[in-house]
């Protein structure tokens, strides 16, 4: 059901000034019908537009807009997607979604697959909920960069990881958008003896050969919390295991980057810190195309934090705190409050790192710690006069932990006031660390689409 309802009309905006008025429908601009929110921000960009609305009694009437070319119009619908998140069509063997307890909030066991949500928000999407009609308005519209959750590129091994029976029509489908010049980045999640191997071998070629439509690839290990049972059986990586999936990409890297200029597929972090090796320099990783997955997420903020050190101590000594991160991140974060030591001198500061109790210890990234793990083991220790908390443990653009914990009755029950620190900024992590303010991006979205930010 299309939501091109009217909700509100900014003041003083190009909508205002037209007199279009909350509760009417927008149904075309410029005589394009208006689906949703992508066909509103397409034909929405030009200077002069013709709206075609439809009135709460039924009827109809046009109004001409004129305005700076790609200004906003002013309008504000009854969800921020002019229609519903469509949600997965799959029941992938490795899906996080399916790993989580009962009990938590429902929209974190909603699984969005919505194209649309990856062009706007950054999404990865499996394709398999696109109808043909939706695959030709990706190349219309030129919706592009889009973010592409492959897997695998052989039909059948696909079909059997995501157990769809269109999950098989993947290539094919990134073939038409390269040919219609679509951005693709992708993303495959590495299973044991599922889709590594020569199985991995062949997405990786296969993929390579839509370059340069195909942007990046991220090879990222299989997430398993301890809330599988009755699941696919599926083990985490050992460090032997981890270690041959970076050979295996690092080989496949080394031969494109002669070819091409570019190593095009990154293992994420993680693979590095399961097989105990040290994380290549930041220029290993170029333009940083794939740090929502984790790919040189942690040299990108200690190089940043080096950088920002780099400009002197405070007058004043810091005061003293506490760092709390996830088992991963913690290593990394004890290098930076050494490195801030030998600049600034004394510096009393401990890096906890939090066990992850809630979803079982093998998931150790900082964003998927709870509100109450993070207080029990914290609970009775000396932390300082404050805390130091990435922002990723939180609910989007709020001060919630994923079991609804909040950052106020963490500071309550620790007795210390908490600071919370954007996940991705060395920057913003250094100026923590010696007592400057931190700018936090402060954002928020419809309730409805709190879900678009959890896309595991």
């Amino acid at each position: 059901m299309s939501l091109t309802k009217i909700a509100s009309v900014d003041p003083h905006s190009p909508a205002r000034k037209a007199g279009v008025r909350p509760g009417e429908k927008l149904t075309h601009i410029n005589g394009h019908p208006i689906v949703d929110v992508l066909d509103y921000k397409f034909y929405a960009y030009d200077p002069r537009l013709e709206l075609t609305l439809e009135e709460p009694d039924g009827g109809s009437r046009t109004l001409r807009v004129r305005k700076e070319e790609g200004e906003d119009l002013g309008l504000n619908f009854e969800t921020y997607l002019m229609d519903r998140a469509r949600s997965c069509a799959n029941q992938c063997i490795f899906c996080f979604v399916d790993q989580m307890p009962p009990g938590m909030r429902a929209t974190l066991y909603f699984k969005d697959d919505d194209a649309r949500l990856s062009f706007l928000m950054g999404n990865y999407i499996t394709l398999t909920n696109l109808s043909q009609r939706e695959i030709q308005r990706v190349m219309d519209l030129r919706i592009s960069p889009i973010n592409i959750s492959v897997h695998a590129t052989d039909p059948a091994l696909r079909e059997r990881m995501l157990k769809n029976r269109r999950a098989g029509e993947c290539l094919s489908i990134m073939e038409r958008f390269a040919q219609a010049g679509i951005t693709m980045n992708c993303q495959i999640v590495s299973c044991p003896g599922v889709n590594d191997g020569p199985a991995l071998d062949r997405t990786l070629e296969e993929l390579s050969a839509l370059y340069p439509s195909v942007n990046s690839i991220a090879v990222v290990p299989v997430g398993v919390t301890k809330f599988r049972e009755g699941l696919c059986p599926i083990q985490p990586y050992s460090p032997e295991g981890a270690a041959a999936v970076l050979d295996q990409v690092e080989q496949f890297a080394a031969n494109f980057q002669k070819k091409h200029g570019t190593n095009l597929a990154w293992c994420s972090d993680e693979f590095y810190l399961m097989a105990g090796r040290t994380l290549p320099e930041k220029g290993y990783y170029e333009d940083m195309a794939q740090l929502e997955n984790g790919v040189g997420m942690l040299r990108l903020l200690t190089s940043q934090a080096a950088m920002a050190l780099g400009d002197g101590a405070p007058e004043e000594a810091p005061t003293p705190f506490t760092i709390a991160t996830g088992v991963s991140a913690a290593p990394f974060l004890r290098e930076i409050v050494d490195m801030a030591r030998e600049k600034c001198g004394n510096i009393e500061a401990t890096v906890c790192p939090i066990q992850n109790r809630f979803f079982g210890e093998t998931i150790t990234v900082s964003g998927l710690i709870t509100g109450g793990d993070l207080i029990d083991q914290l609970k009775g220790k000396k932390l300082g006069e404050r805390l130091l908390i990435p922002d990723n443990m939180l609910r989007a653009g709020e001060r919630v932990f994923l079991d609804d914990v909040t950052v106020e009755q963490v500071e309550q029950t620790l007795g210390v006031p908490v600071t919370i620190v954007p996940a991705d900024s060395g920057f913003d992590l250094a100026d923590a660390i010696l007592g400057l303010p931190v700018e936090r991006a402060e954002y928020s979205l419809p309730p409805e689409d709190e879900y678009y930010h959890y896309n595991p």
